[in-house]
């Protein structure tokens, strides 16, 4: 552990944004899972807006919240055939 304050307070801000972070990425996935699983619209607008919402404050890049996207609604395009 280190002994100088600023980085203990570094430590623990890193902390809290990894568990925030977890989170979040969790979340993604389940949203994602439930729109593929559900056809619905409201539970593929819910995954959009996460993803788009993940990328804007940083916890995944906006090229991944893109390919995301993309690969989501390619696959419910798939199924709808």
């Amino acid at each position: 552990m280190a002994n100088i304050k600023s980085q203990i307070k570094r430590i623990g801000q890193n902390e809290r944004r990894r568990e925030r972070n977890k989170a979040v990425r969790s979340e993604l996935k389940t949203r994602v899972k439930n729109a593929v699983a559900s056809q619905e619209e409201d539970a593929l607008r819910l995954a959009l807006k996460r993803l788009d919402k993940a990328a804007s404050q940083g916890v995944i890049h906006k090229n991944q919240a893109a390919r995301r996207k993309s690969r989501l609604m390619a696959q419910i395009a798939r199924s709808k055939e």
